[in-house]
């Protein structure tokens, strides 16, 4: 039997993610692409799952990018579809924009745990997370334009937007890979944890989300997004307005509720 190139396990609420081509560092064919996208979609209508963890199977590779050769000769037009997954690639535009968590953002948390290379495509799926924690070893960097490419699934209208102008254009104009501890510094982590610990902590970041008000998690993500691109004032309109919807939750009175009764909140999403 064949190995399958994504793996998924949940638990608690909690759905982790694990592209799983260590062999290949993890690089994006087109079957891994098409299959991610099911995943998030999949993730996205389960009322039952509240956060996802993203990962890359073994110690040295987070994503290495896209399959140099298999996803783009597709692409470039050097390569004809050999299979169904070949075709949906090409057919399909919402797999290149829902697998970098590009123009149709999950309304749900989602926590990178990088434990390797994590560059080019998978630089650019690391920008549509939310929360990021990674190993010393990690790596990060988006060498396109080494190869007279661009990065075109995000990261040019991101990366500026999460670092510094004059930091994003170092790292796109040169190509420069930099490390865990540069990565945390330009605000582009969260954290650094050995690798024994990535996804220990990430599962405990996202078990204490998962234990929140759902609806109150999906209005601050959908909030906090939707503000970034608006004026301040026309923020706070968003914010007043989902407001009065929380306030008009169940959850919204079982939260206080159970506080004052010293018990664990039993959160419906409604």
């Amino acid at each position: 039997m064949m190995t399958p190139v994504l793996l998924t396990d949940v638990a608690d609420g909690v759905l982790t993610i694990t592209l799983n081509r260590a062999d290949a560092h993890n690089a994006l064919s087109p079957e891994l692409l098409c299959r991610l996208v099911d995943t998030l979609d999949a993730f996205e209508a389960n009322a039952d799952l509240q956060v996802a963890i993203l990962t890359g199977a073994g110690t040295q590779a987070f994503c290495s990018g896209g399959d140099l050769g298999k996803t783009l000769p597709l692409f470039s037009g050097a390569r004809l579809p050999a299979d169904s997954w070949d075709q949906r690639l090409l057919d399909d535009p919402r797999v290149r924009s829902v697998a970098p968590l590009r123009e149709e953002p999950l309304s749900k948390p989602v926590i990178a745990a990088v434990n390797g290379v994590c560059v080019a495509a998978g630089a650019e799926i690391l920008l549509g997370t939310d929360i990021r924690i990674a190993t010393p070893q990690a790596m990060f960097g988006w060498p396109e334009v080494k190869h007279g490419l661009i990065p075109f699934a995000g990261t040019l209208a991101r990366l500026p937007r999460q670092v510094s102008w004059c930091q994003a254009m170092h790292l796109l104009l040169t190509g420069e890979m930099i490390n865990a501890k540069t990565a945390l510094q330009l605000g582009l982590i969260n954290e650094v944890v050995e690798p024994e610990q990535l996804l220990e902590r990430a599962g405990k970041i996202a078990a204490r989300i998962a234990a929140n008000g759902p609806l109150a998690v999906k209005e601050i993500k959908r909030v906090a997004r939707a503000a970034m691109d608006e004026p301040l004032s026309a923020g706070y309109v968003l914010e007043d307005d989902s407001y009065k919807t929380i306030m008009a939750s169940a959850d919204a009175q079982e939260g206080p509720r159970a506080f004052m009764e010293k018990r664990k909140p039993v959160f419906r999403g409604r």
